[in-house]
């Protein structure tokens, strides 16, 4: 660790000090003997007994005063990098996935209409929901390039042959520990048919995540995406593992969310046990879901990722931190998309610094989700009193709100049947 002493060899604590007979003559000369031997062996038993201070510990953290890091979000109870085997999902290989029959069924189709409510058909006796992770070369990290705010290399401490990131917080975060783990996690509800018009919905996670803790099991994503009833699949890349870091490794990079993008269509295409379905993944809309910290690579993907023609809307959940103008550019230039953006009061002065730059633009920004959610349409929503950071991906303006929005970007004709019935308002 840095910082702690160097541990002191316990053979040299116990080790006893021999003295010349002659400067064991005589009176004085004893004395003078044991006062030189007892020095150096006190300095090396507390040497041997010494613990890091607390301040050497926390030498590299800032400490701010009023609205801190650590206030918005709660440190995590979660202790280790990866999931205990009670919580972790099963480590599944993709060839342990058998074909599955395409259901021709009466499916709903994607549009950006207004919603009728609907009776969801009893599930499908032949089809299996499906959540798993699965490893993407392509994914956020590991990363090896620079950080485009500062053009430095993105791993700048080193400890030896290991390598980490120092945070803007001025916390050091181990590469082994925090930006090595590539895996995706994967949801393709039971009902799900790839012969109907789709979306594809990318999931990037807020700070102190990890994606079986957080996004499948506290912040629900996989079952908001069920109960929506929308012809959608998911895609959650692991970013910073349970740090207080929104990096956004190769998102960063010209091209990265098109790459994830391709390398995710072969996947998904065994996954759902159909490889001729391929063709269907690599040309489906995409709806990206920024939470928190994952402003980041949200804006990241939009600017740079090379593929925002697809992007078919962008949802923020208290997420404008910054980027603004990469937020406003790609409204701007994509007039077919919808733009959702709720907030608290830790983030509201930058939604409405955004707001007004769209209005100085000419764009018309509604505050309220009262409305359908049209191509192009702009909204704004500010929540109140009581409602977290924490808990916003599961309660915002309303409950689950990337279901509502699922809800309200599609027609009746892009429902698909589910078993379980929605609460949320429609």
């Amino acid at each position: 660790m840095l910082g702690a002493n160097p541990k002191p060899n316990n053979d040299v604590c116990a080790r006893r000090i021999a003295l010349p007979d002659a400067m064991m003559r005589g009176p004085r000369w004893r004395r003078a003997a044991m006062a030189c031997a007892f020095l150096p062996l006190s300095m090396l038993l507390v040497q041997c007994g010494r613990a890091p201070s607390a301040g050497t510990l926390a030498a590299n953290a800032s400490a701010t005063s009023g609205d801190t890091f650590d206030e918005r979000f709660p440190k995590p109870e979660f202790r280790d990098r990866f999931p205990s085997a009670n919580e972790a999902l099963p480590l599944r290989q993709l060839a342990d996935f058998a074909p599955k029959r395409v259901q021709t069924q009466t499916y709903r189709t994607a549009s950006l209409e207004p919603t009728l409510p609907y009776q969801r058909p009893a599930p499908s006796p032949t089809k299996e929901e499906l959540t798993t992770l699965i490893s993407m070369k392509t994914s956020a990290f590991p990363y090896y390039g620079n950080n485009p705010a500062s053009e430095a290399p993105f791993l700048n401490v080193s400890n030896g042959d290991r390598r980490g990131h120092r945070s803007y917080s001025g916390r050091v975060y181990w590469q082994d520990q925090t930006y090595s783990d590539n895996r995706v996690l994967v949801h393709i509800p039971e009902n799900f048919d790839v012969q109907k018009p789709a979306v594809i919905v990318v999931f990037f996670h807020g700070n102190g995540a990890t994606l079986e803790r957080d996004v499948r099991d506290r912040q629900l994503v996989p079952q908001q995406i069920s109960d929506s009833g929308v012809n959608a699949v998911l895609l959650a890349p692991q970013m910073a593992v349970d740090a207080a870091d929104s990096s956004a490794g190769k998102f960063w990079q010209p091209g990265g969310f098109k790459r994830f993008m391709q390398e995710s269509v072969d996947d998904l295409a065994h996954l759902y046990g159909d490889p001729a379905s391929a063709k269907a993944f690599a040309t489906m809309p995409i709806v990206i879901v920024g939470y928190s910290g994952g402003f980041l690579p949200t804006a990241w993907s939009l600017e740079v990722g090379g593929i925002s023609d697809r992007v078919r809307g962008v949802i923020l959940l208290d997420a404008v931190y910054g980027e603004l103008d990469k937020f406003a550019a790609w409204i701007e230039n994509h007039r077919k998309g919808f733009f959702v953006s709720s907030y608290t009061h830790y983030t509201a002065r930058r939604d409405h610094e955004l707001m007004r730059m769209l209005r100085d633009k000419g764009i018309t920004v509604h505050e309220d989700m009262n409305r359908p959610l049209r191509p192009g349409s702009v909204i704004f929503v500010e929540t109140g009193e009581g409602i977290t950071h924490r808990d916003y991906v599961t309660q915002a303006w309303t409950r689950n709100p990337i279901e509502e929005v699922l809800v309200k970007m599609a027609a009746p004709s892009m429902r698909v049947a589910s078993g379980a019935t929605s609460t949320t308002s429609r």
